[in-house]
This record gives structure tokens, sequence and C-alpha cells, in this order.
């Protein structure tokens, strides 16, 4: 029963930390029914398996981006900018809204944030901007909307994407964009949380578990990733609006 538990939240966290319906918000919403107690250790484990996704669909921008290719000279300078806001709050106010993750009511209100965002990206019909026609002030735009998402519910790709697309940026854009921009963030998060684990030790837990919900981390993200592009291609983001909303009514009222 034990291996299905870590199989399942492997299987959440890849499905949720693409598809724009918050990662955070659904691993404290599993984490709690099935009453794991892993942690911040699974957390990086369950990160690493997303970054790894992340790198199987975009290896070839990210080989672009270390060979400075083309307009990737000036799209490696945006990730870094666009990165600095959330690293600014993950820094400075990680205490805060670790807080804020043990309350399913704020789960539920940022979800319905969540799906308000998504359902008025149905409204913006000229997306037609490329690499070349981006600015910093873009860059800082989309970066401050992953740092909000930081509040749990709050979908960091949902967010991201719809900030893209609010800037006109064409969709396979606004989408590249937000996903290789979450490689530092996720990165990032993942060591401080490593170090934080090493410094104060760990309880004895079964690295085979973990093990198997990096992998399946790892492989459901692939595939939710994909799955996106298509929907993203498709025009139809605002879908996700209709699972969000509700989610975060049910959230709220029921429990």
């Amino acid at each position: 029963m034990e291996i299905i538990k870590y199989l399942v939240v492997g299987v959440i966290q890849g499905i949720t930390e693409f598809l724009p319906i918050s990662s955070s918000g659904h691993i404290v919403l599993f984490k709690y029914f099935l009453d794991i107690k892993a942690g911040l250790t699974i957390d990086i484990f369950l990160h690493f398996g997303t970054l790894l996704a992340i790198f199987f669909v975009y290896y070839q921008d990210i080989l672009n981006m270390i060979y400075f290719k083309d307009d990737y000279k000036t799209f490696n300078l945006y990730i870094i900018i666009g990165s600095i806001p959330a690293a600014v709050v993950g820094i400075f106010f990680e205490d805060f809204f670790e807080k804020m993750n043990s309350s399913l009511t704020v789960v539920g209100f940022f979800l319905i944030i969540t799906g308000i965002i998504l359902w008025l990206t149905n409204k913006i019909t000229i997306n037609k901007r490329k690499i070349k026609d981006m600015s910093v002030l873009d860059s800082i735009f989309i970066g401050l909307a992953q740092a909000l998402a930081i509040f749990p519910g709050l979908s960091r790709s949902g967010s991201t994407i719809a900030a893209g697309l609010y800037k006109n940026l064409n969709r396979e854009l606004a989408t590249k964009f937000s996903f290789i921009l979450s490689i530092p963030v996720i990165g990032g998060a993942t060591l401080l949380k490593l170090k934080e684990l090493t410094l104060n030790g760990t309880t004895d837990l079964n690295y085979f578990y973990l093990f198997l919900a990096t992998i399946s981390s790892m492989i459901t993200g692939y595939l939710a990733i994909n799955f996106f592009l298509k929907m993203i291609k498709e025009q139809k983001l605002h879908y996700f609006a209709y699972y969000c909303i509700p989610l975060g009514l049910i959230l709220i009222f029921s429990l």
C-alpha cells in the first residue's frame, strides 16, 4: 500500500507541475489524504523528476541556449531576468508561504484565482510576437507572475503562460519561456531544500519508494508537457478553468 502512495504522488506531481492546475495545491491535498510523512525529502525527489521531464522535452532549445545560437543569446538574458523575482520572493518570504501550504482553504482560494486567470486568456486573440520581439519588460512581467505563483493553489505554468499571452507572445514562445523559466527556480528551490535536509538530517525513509516517485513524476511530467502543448496550440488553455474553479470551491466550503 505504501508503494502505491508514492507512485500516486509522483504521478500527481508530474501532471500538475505542467498542467495549469497548481502542483503545490495538489501535492498538499494528496499528502494530506494519503498521509505521506516524507515532507521535504519527497519534495526534492519529485521536483528533480519534473526537472528531468523539462530537459527531455526542450533539450534542443536548452542546447541552443548553452551554445548561444541566434536569438537564444537574448533568450538567455530574459530567462535570467525573469528568474529574479521568484528568487527574491523564495529567499525572503519562504517561511511565510510555507505556513500557507497547510491550509486547504488558502489552496482553494488560489485555485479559483488560477481558474479566473485561465478563463481570461480566452479573450486574447493577438499572439504574434517572437523571441526577437521580446523585451526586458516582458521577462520581468512574466517573472513577477512566476513569483506570485509561490502561493499554494496559484498555478506557476498557468500564471506565466497567461502573462506571456497578455504580452502578445505567440503561444509556442509563451509556453516555452514558461517551462524553461521554471528550470532555475525549481532547480534552485530543490538545492536549497537539499541543503536544509542535509543540515537537519533525515528520518528513516525508503529510498526505493522515493526513486519510484521520481520516475513516475518524470514520465507523467513528460507526457503532461506534450499534452499541454497540444492544448495550447488548439487555444484551449481556458478549459482548465472548468477544473480549477469547482475544485477551489469544494476545498473552501467542504473541508
